[in-house]
């Protein structure tokens, strides 16, 4: 695997927690469908989660159980915004979640789209997505306190969980924003 911006197909077997508990939480997600808002997540260690709710243990598989296993609880009742760094610059966690992480569906075209696009953005949007070349994108972005980071990218066209892309650094700015509200 590749990592730091590239992009590699998730082809190898992840090992490290973080990337576990990314895998898991965006098939997760995937399971629901496209056309979802931004979804949270808390990610805190299994064994403290276990500690406190000790009947999950049942639910659990292998890695789950694995020293360091982070586990993904949804924050659920966000409200829908149509600006996601302001949604994230008003939380904050408490010190018991050591990571957070962010699944948000995106449209991506080739950069000569971008080009005489209306000045309303509004009108720009709409023709972005009416674009014949766009692409439907669900980034996920999880991150935590110590600053690792893991990104993946489905693509609508290919829409299959072997065929979810893995890096550091996909979506940078989600990174930072995600990585803020742990700081605070």
């Amino acid at each position: 695997m590749r990592h730091h911006g590239r992009v590699s197909q998730n082809s190898q077997p992840v090992a490290d927690p973080l990337s576990i508990a990314a895998l898991d939480t965006e098939r997760h997600v995937a399971a629901a469908g496209w056309d979802q808002n931004p979804r949270l997540f808390a990610l805190v260690p299994t064994a403290d989660l276990l500690e406190r709710e000790p009947h999950l243990k049942a639910q659990m598989r292998g890695s789950d159980l694995a020293e360091g296993a982070l586990s993904a609880i949804e924050q659920e009742g966000l409200p829908p915004t149509s600006n996601l760094e302001s949604l994230l610059g008003g939380i904050a966690w408490p010190d018991s979640v050591v990571g957070a992480a962010l699944a948000v569906e995106r449209i991506v075209v080739p950069p000569e789209a971008e080009r005489g696009l209306p000045a309303h953005t509004e009108s720009a949007v709409d023709a972005l997505a009416a674009h014949p070349d766009r692409q439907d994108v669900r980034l996920l972005v999880a991150v935590t306190r110590d600053g690792q980071s893991r990104c993946l990218l489905r693509q609508r066209a290919n829409d299959r969980d072997d065929k979810v892309a893995l890096g550091d650094e996909i979506a940078p700015g989600l990174v930072h924003a995600l990585r803020a509200t742990l700081e605070a």
